[in-house]
Formats: C-alpha cells, structure tokens, sequence
C-alpha cells in the first residue's frame, strides 16, 4: 500500500482558508508566519492520449531545486526558493513573494505509469504529464451464501 502524506489535504485546506479570508488567520492568530510557501497547482485530464498533466507556479526557482516523486496516486513536488533579494541594510515596505522550502502532495485522480512520466520547466513553470493507466473493467459474478439454519 504506498504512503500516502497525511497533512496534504491539511495544507490544501489552510490555503483554501487563506484565499478565502485573505490570509486573516496568518497575521491575527500566529505570531509567526511558518517557514516556507505553497506554490500554485492546476491539474488538469487529457484523453489523447489518456493522460494527467499538472502545472506548477515555481517563479525564481532553479530547476536542481525542484525535486518530483510519484507514490501510487499521488505527485509530490518538493523544493526551496531563496530570498530573490538579499541585500544588506534595507529596509522593506511590503513582502508578498514568499520563498523557502516548499512541498506539495498532488492527489490524481486515476492510476499512471511513473515510468513514463515526463517533466519540462519552462520560464517558471513546471508541467508534469502523467500517462494514465488504462485498466480493463472486469466484471465477474459474487454467488451468495446462505447459512443454514
């Protein structure tokens, strides 16, 4: 049975609350933000060939930063973006471009082969294609046992 990450759908969920709430809970309830960000994901099906693909926003980071592993249904994508500006003595007005470590689990829907995966990334952005796995539908009968009495 392959190890599935048990906070993945925690982190999906506390994005979904930040972009719903603008990010409320972060600056009123913590007193520190967490290290790290959460890049953005599409994922998206194709049927010609059957396959997934899933996009990432990586902005600013190298591509020998940026790790891929596929576990059953899942893609995670690890990685850390540094500061895009380490300048000494300055003082800043706003930070909004986050940059650390970073992991994402990406639940598939559908088996794919891990074998043929392909990855590109292109001017910040990663696109995975996952073929999918055509299993055949098989039907069979169950008989029914009826204790007797």
């Amino acid at each position: 049975m392959p190890e599935r990450d048990i906070f993945a759908n925690f982190e999906r969920m506390r994005r979904e609350m930040d972009e719903l709430f603008g990010g409320v809970f972060d600056r009123s309830l913590a007193p520190h933000r967490r290290a790290g960000f959460t890049p953005r994901v599409d994922v998206s099906y194709v049927s010609d060939p059957p396959r997934a693909i899933v996009t990432a926003e990586l902005a600013g980071i190298d591509v020998g930063r940026i790790d891929l592993e596929i576990r059953g249904r899942e893609l995670i994508i690890s990685g850390s973006r540094g500061a895009l500006d380490d300048a000494e003595g300055r003082v800043y007005q706003q930070i909004e471009i986050e940059h650390g470590p970073f992991r994402r689990a990406i639940s598939l829907g559908a088996d794919v082969a891990a074998d043929r995966a392909r990855a590109t990334y292109d001017d910040g952005v990663l696109r995975v294609e996952l073929p999918l796995v055509q299993t055949e539908a098989k039907t069979r009968s169950v008989p029914i046992d009826v204790p007797r009495r």
